[in-house]
């Protein structure tokens, strides 16, 4: 099995273990990665943590020799698995968090964006070079990288295919902070701010702001409103406020 699943108290930790290949997305991995984050709609970890196996690689891209000499069907179906497996992450329960321990390139990149949050480390390299072959992204990075770094940043990168390290990923945006040593333990630690939070309404949070590039604005706050007034009738909520009240730590059972 090249995605490997494991638990680290309350993260699991995905990996991508196929560093012979820079972790590299055949469609066959993706079909395994599918199931992998199918897996994880029930599981009661907290925080999902993506790395790939090997110091070169978080994940090169999509198995380049697979996409040739296929017909439209083949190629639009191809594009449509992409999709569907990044859009299963990108809907977990839990809050997940991409560790770029090296290149992430085309998919690559695309899989990290579909993560609630990014991390680098000193050797990531971030790009979607898909124009170089004549191609455009195909997972969804024309949809999530503008989402990120604003349409202008997200044309360049596309348009150029040029690639950022992890100083220019963190000061536009692309990631959500750099990390030193170990990655796993970097995501932990970094995931320690949010998972004693309740699930449930962490789910909300996401939801509502995910939303917010899909909608005007007084759509966005018609949505806001319904998902702040489900986060209320919440006990996670009740707790929440007595715990404040009474000034002591909260207690949330993500009920």
């Amino acid at each position: 099995m090249v995605v490997e699943l494991s638990r680290r108290d309350d993260a699991a930790v995905l990996t991508l273990n196929r560093p012979e290949a820079l972790n590299a997305l055949s469609f066959a991995i993706l079909r395994e990665l599918d199931e992998a984050l199918a897996s994880l709609a029930d599981s009661d970890a907290r925080v999902l943590l993506v790395t790939g196996a090997g110091e070169k690689a978080f994940c090169a891209g999509a198995d380049i020799k697979e996409l040739r000499n296929r017909d439209l069907v083949a190629q639009k179906r191809g594009a449509e698995l992409g999709q569907r497996v990044f859009a299963r992450l990108d809907d977990l329960p839990m809050p997940s968090v991409a560790l770029i321990n090296g290149f992430a390139f085309g998919g690559g990149l695309e899989l990290a964006l579909a993560c609630t949050f990014r991390l680098a480390g000193a050797r990531a390299k971030m790009g979607l070079p898909e124009i170089k072959l004549g191609l455009i992204p195909g997972y969804g990075g024309t949809q999530r990288l503008p989402r990120v770094i604003g349409e202008a940043r997200a044309l360049e990168m596309i348009m150029t295919g040029r690639a950022v390290d992890a100083d220019e990923a963190e000061r536009i945006g692309l990631v959500n902070g750099r990390y030193e040593g170990d990655a796993v333990e970097a995501g932990l630690a970094y995931a320690s701010r949010f998972t004693a939070y309740s699930l449930p309404v962490l789910g909300f949070a996401r939801s509502a702001v995910r939303r917010a590039g899909d909608t005007p604005l007084h759509e966005g706050l018609k949505i806001e409103a319904d998902l702040s007034t489900l986060a209320y009738r919440t006990k996670d909520a009740e707790e929440g406020m007595a715990a404040f009240e009474e000034k002591r730590a909260a207690r949330f059972t993500d009920g």
